[in-house]
C-alpha cells in the first residue's frame, strides 16, 4: 500500500511539474508555426486542447479577461486577420506577442463594451498551433476552430456568441456559420474574403494583392470558400450578419462581401450590408472602430 503511494505521490508530481512547465509566463514571446504538443497544452485558462480533429489534434489558445467568461450570457469571440507580414520575424520581435499584452487588450475592450471580449488565436498564430500560411483550409484552420469554441463554451459555461471578425478572421467567423454553428447571436464581418478566384482576379486589375494565375488555381483548390456552402448556415431568426466593408477596398473587393450577404438572404437568413469608410490607400482596415462598435451593439441587443 505505502509503495503504491508512493507511486501515485510521483505521478501526481510530474504530473504537477509538466502543467508548469507547460504554462508559459504571461510576458514570454507567444510561438508561432507550431505543431500541437500535449506537454504544452494544459487543462488551464487560456489553453484550448483539441485532440481529435480530422487534421490531426490542435492546440489553440484565447484571450479574456480574468473571471469574466464564467457563465457569461454573451461573449464577442475575435477573430483577427491574417498576419502574413509577421510569420518571418522571431516571436520576441512581433508587437503585442504575449499573453499579457492579448489579455490587456482584451480587458479593455470589454470594459468598454460591458460585456465580455476574448480573442480566440488563430491556427499558427499568438501561441496556437498549425501553419498560418495554410488558412482558409477546412481541416487546418475552419475546424480546429469551430471545435475550439465548442470547447470554450463548455468550460466556461458560455451562452450565446457575438463572432467578430476582421479580413481572414471575417472569413474564419463566416465559416463558423457555414460548419452550422447554432449559438451564433450575432456575427459582425468586416472586409472579409470570398470567391477567392475572383478576388485576385480582380484585385490584379485593382492591383491589390494576388498571386499568378496559375498559382492561384492551386491555392483555391485547397481552400474552403463560405460563400460557396451558405446551404450549411442554419435556420435562426434571432441571428443577424453584418457585413460590412469599403467598397473602394482593394484587398477583399466589396463586391464579393455584399454577395456572400446576397447569399444569405436568398437563403433566409438575416444580414445586413453597411458600406463604412476604411483607411487609405487600400481602404481595406475600417475606420473608427466600427467592427468593435457593431458587435458591442449585437451584444447589446441592438
Amino acid at each position: 500500500m505505502h509503495r503504491q503511494a508512493r507511486i501515485a505521490a510521483l505521478l501526481l508530481a510530474g504530473l504537477a511539474s509538466s502543467v508548469a512547465q507547460a504554462l508559459q509566463p504571461p510576458g514570454a514571446p507567444l510561438a508561432w508555426s507550431q505543431p500541437a504538443q500535449r506537454a504544452e497544452c494544459p487543462d488551464a485558462r487560456g489553453y484550448l486542447w483539441l485532440p481529435q480533429l480530422p487534421g490531426g489534434a490542435a492546440c489553440l489558445r484565447y484571450f479574456a479577461p480574468a473571471a469574466a467568461l464564467e457563465g457569461a450570457p454573451t461573449v464577442i469571440v475575435y477573430l483577427t486577420g491574417d498576419r502574413d507580414r509577421l510569420l518571418h520575424l522571431p516571436p520576441d520581435q512581433i508587437q503585442d506577442n504575449t499573453e499579457q499584452a492579448q489579455t490587456a487588450r482584451m480587458e479593455r475592450l470589454s470594459r468598454q463594451a460591458g460585456v465580455p471580449v476574448l480573442m480566440l488565436a488563430r491556427p499558427g498564430t499568438y501561441g496556437s498551433s498549425g501553419d498560418h500560411r495554410l488558412r482558409r483550409r477546412l481541416a487546418e484552420e475552419f475546424v480546429p476552430l469551430d471545435a475550439g469554441l465548442n470547447l470554450l463554451r463548455q468550460r466556461h459555461g458560455i451562452g450565446r456568441l457575438v463572432l467578430w471578425g476582421h479580413s481572414g478572421g471575417a472569413t474564419a467567423a463566416a465559416a463558423m456559420l457555414t460548419l452550422g454553428r447554432r449559438d451564433v447571436g450575432c456575427a459582425v464581418l468586416t472586409s472579409a474574403a470570398y470567391d477567392y478566384l475572383e478576388r485576385w482576379r480582380l484585385n490584379r486589375i485593382a492591383g491589390g494583392p494576388a498571386p499568378s494565375v496559375a498559382r492561384g488555381e492551386v491555392l483555391a483548390r485547397g481552400m474552403y470558400d463560405p460563400l460557396a456552402h451558405v446551404e450549411g448556415v442554419v435556420q435562426d431568426p434571432r441571428r443577424i450578419v453584418h457585413v460590412m466593408g469599403d467598397a473602394r477596398d482593394k484587398v477583399t473587393p466589396f463586391v464579393l462581401q455584399k454577395a456572400f450577404a446576397d447569399a444569405l438572404q436568398r437563403a433566409g437568413h438575416r444580414a445586413e450590408v453597411h458600406e463604412t469608410e476604411g483607411n487609405p490607400p487600400n481602404f481595406h482596415d475600417l475606420r473608427a472602430q466600427a467592427g468593435f462598435r457593431q458587435a458591442v451593439a449585437c451584444a447589446r441587443g441592438g
